[in-house]
């Protein structure tokens, strides 16, 4: 599959706000799917830099939103119509300067897939703490 990466655009929104919204709602299966709202999106990426992942067919695959500041990747969410596929992949790597730059994420521990996508890309566990969505972990990219 051949996937661009772009900033988003204002019709985006709404399929941004959904994707965000139904990959919580799948995953995050121990948290209350009546915890997550639509609104979500546009409040939890306010003051981020959001890259797009959309697929050659023209379809918004998923997102990357990332806190510059701290190096800190906030949300990566991918469609379930195309996870497994390399759109999470495409998205890290059109981080600035990828992958000679130190990036940091937290993982819920009970998001096995998610840590195991993380892992393979060659983060590694640096922390840990405790969310209201339950225990996570800090990974962190170490350059190249």
């Amino acid at each position: 599959m051949t996937w661009t990466i772009r900033p988003p655009r204002a019709e985006d929104q709404e399929m941004l706000a959904e994707i965000y919204l139904s990959v919580r709602r799948e995953t995050f299966l121990w948290v209350d799917p009546g915890k997550f709202y639509r609104e979500d999106f546009a409040a939890h990426t306010n003051g981020e830099t959001v890259f797009v992942c959309e697929h050659e067919n023209g379809d918004v695959a998923g997102f990357l939103s990332l806190w510059p500041a701290d190096d800190f990747i906030h949300m990566l969410y991918i469609s379930r119509d195309y996870q497994g596929f390399g759109a999470g992949t495409a998205l890290l790597q059109a981080l600035p300067e990828w992958p000679q730059h130190h990036y940091r994420l937290k993982c819920l521990v009970k998001n096995r897939r998610a840590k195991a996508f993380y892992l393979a890309h060659g983060f590694r566990v640096t922390g840990n703490g405790t969310s209201p969505e339950g225990d996570y972990e800090e990974l962190s990219f170490f350059p190249v």
